[in-house]
This record gives C-alpha cells, sequence and structure tokens, in this order.
C-alpha cells in the first residue's frame, strides 16, 4: 500500500486539522464536511485501506483503534445521549479515502436508515 492519502498527510502535519485526540495508536480529528453537530474521523496510525483488512492485523491492533473510537467519543461528552460509529468499506459503502477510518456522529438525535 504505497498511495499517499489525505490521511497520511494529516498524520505526518503535513497538512492541517482540527485534532481533537491523539496517543500512540490514533489520531482523531474534526470532519471538514459534517454531517452532525459533532462528526470526528478515528484513523488508526498503522495504516490499512479498508475495514476488511482488520482481519490481517493483530487482536491488540484492532482492539486499540476501536478503543481509541469509544476514548474519543467519552472525550467529545457523546455518552450520555448516543452517538454511531460508522466504517464506510469500498466504493458502494461510499469510503472515499483508502485508509480506514471510523466517523463519530453526535449532538443530535439520528434518524434511521442511515442510507
Amino acid at each position: 500500500m504505497s498511495d499517499v492519502t489525505i490521511f497520511d498527510k494529516i498524520i505526518n502535519r503535513e497538512i492541517p486539522a482540527q485534532i481533537v485526540y491523539e496517543d500512540a495508536s490514533v489520531l482523531a480529528f474534526r470532519d471538514i464536511q459534517p454531517q452532525a453537530p459533532t462528526h470526528v474521523l478515528v484513523i488508526p496510525k498503522k495504516k490499512v485501506a479498508r475495514f476488511s483488512q482488520l482481519a490481517d492485523l493483530s487482536p491488540q491492533d484492532v482492539g486499540q483503534f476501536f478503543a481509541g473510537v469509544a476514548k474519543v467519543a467519552a472525550q467529545l461528552g457523546l455518552d450520555k445521549n448516543g452517538y454511531r460509529v460508522v466504517v464506510n468499506n469500498g466504493r458502494d459503502g461510499q469510503q472515499t479515502v483508502e485508509y480506514l477510518h471510523a466517523h463519530i456522529l453526535g449532538g443530535r438525535s439520528l434518524t434511521w436508515p442511515p442510507g
């Protein structure tokens, strides 16, 4: 996987982002086209192109990613009223960046079905 994405550039601080959380495993930043009052993207620092490739990672790496998502949501104060975590996979899943990322959406009541 050699393609450099916008998320690689954010991790490397080559382009700015509104970072809300960072630890050794994940980086979280505000989406530039928010779909809810709170819309944050969480990316693993260990690059994976798609959700379907998580099976290639160790259980520890997968756990650290999802634990990071939960930490970010808690830090944003979304635990009280709830939130949605969305991971798009591939073209039909509307994945626009070939770098695994989770969307945390909250701050209002969300509708169902989503799409």
